[in-house]
């Protein structure tokens, strides 16, 4: 399928997928009306890897249209990570997410989870990562379906973070 410069106004640049909420649910409207498949995945995403790439493009092996919702600052400090997490500010780690050609908008949440962000937007599929299942997905229930993807073995941002402090 040809990448298509959905959002009026903007260049199709890593700037031009994140997407404020009230545009994106415009789009999203237009998705369902076109009868595209949309997929939505959600994370913290504070230090890019390998291991976020590959539930990316199998996310975006599940439908047409990848949004990715990422914590806000705030929330992800929030969500028992390592004391000084997120290590990236929202815009930095919103702008690499963007910059993944499987990944077609980008759009903040500031709570916990992304219940009330998929209340709204209605994902015909919601992916996450093999370490979760969908009984620990409460907004699960805002999606067609939920879709588990199996982790990259021996990637985590915490192991990252603990390896280039020399703590392995």
């Amino acid at each position: 399928m040809r990448k298509v410069n959905f959002v009026p106004g903007t260049k199709l640049t890593s700037a031009g997928k994140i997407v404020p909420l009230k545009r994106l649910l415009t789009l999203r409207e237009l998705w369902r009306w076109e009868g595209r498949v949309v997929v939505f995945t959600n994370g913290v995403f504070d230090i890019l890897h390998a291991g976020h790439v590959k539930v990316l493009e199998a996310a975006k092996a599940k439908g047409d249209l990848l949004i990715v919702g990422v914590n806000s600052d705030a929330s992800a400090r929030g969500l028992n990570k390592a004391p000084g997490r997120p290590v990236n500010r929202w815009r930095d780690r919103a702008r690499l997410v963007a910059a993944l050609g499987c990944v077609d908008a980008v759009v903040g949440f500031p709570e916990p989870t992304p219940e009330r962000l998929m209340s709204r937007l209605k994902p015909d599929v919601h992916v996450k990562g093999g370490d979760y299942r969908p009984s620990d997905l409460p907004e699960a229930r805002h999606a067609g379906r939920v879709a588990i993807v199996r982790l990259k073995g021996g990637y985590s941002t915490t192991a990252l973070i603990k390896r280039l402090q020399g703590r392995r």
